[in-house]
């Protein structure tokens, strides 16, 4: 099973807003003869659109053996044998961001919610969330289109 991950607009408009405030900053810099900063505004724009490829999801999969987050440079796994539990539950506004992404190409990174605790996130929309508890302890808020079907065959091939 394979679903999508669709980014809100708010995050979407934020990411062209910023790329281009970034790309008109650093071509004023340039024009006024500062390289220096151009550059280092240029390096900057590389290390964000970077990360985003590394960390930004794409779509969310469930195969025989693994949870996956496919992303465009990489898939992260979850071995279905290491989750205890999965449940719907989108993060809220009282949701801090320890060291991540807050909208730039989605939502992905750590963030601590007072209810849930720290926990690693790969989303599009908040709408679409829900949350993978590990047995070890550890956290995931996953989103994607569909996440109910995607959450029933985890549960389906958790049983077997």
């Amino acid at each position: 099973m394979n679903r999508k991950v669709k980014i809100s607009t708010y995050s979407m408009i934020m990411t062209i807003i910023s790329f281009l405030v970034l790309v008109a900053s650093m071509i004023i810099n340039l024009n006024n003869g500062q390289i220096v900063l151009s550059y280092i505004i240029g390096g900057l724009l590389i290390v964000l659109c970077g990360l985003s490829l590394f960390f930004t999801p794409i779509t969310i999969s469930v195969d025989d053996t693994d949870l996956n987050v496919n992303m465009t440079l990489r898939v992260k796994s979850i071995p279905l044998n290491s989750i205890e539990s999965v449940l719907i539950c989108p993060p809220t506004m009282s949701e801090k961001r320890i060291l991540g992404s807050g909208g730039w190409f989605g939502y992905w990174g750590w963030f601590r919610e007072p209810s849930i605790g720290k926990y690693f996130a790969y989303y599009g929309k908040a709408s679409d969330c829900f949350l993978v508890r590990l047995k070890n302890g550890r956290l995931y808020m996953l989103g994607c289109s569909d996440p109910l079907s995607i959450m029933e065959c985890i549960n389906k091939k958790m049983k077997k």
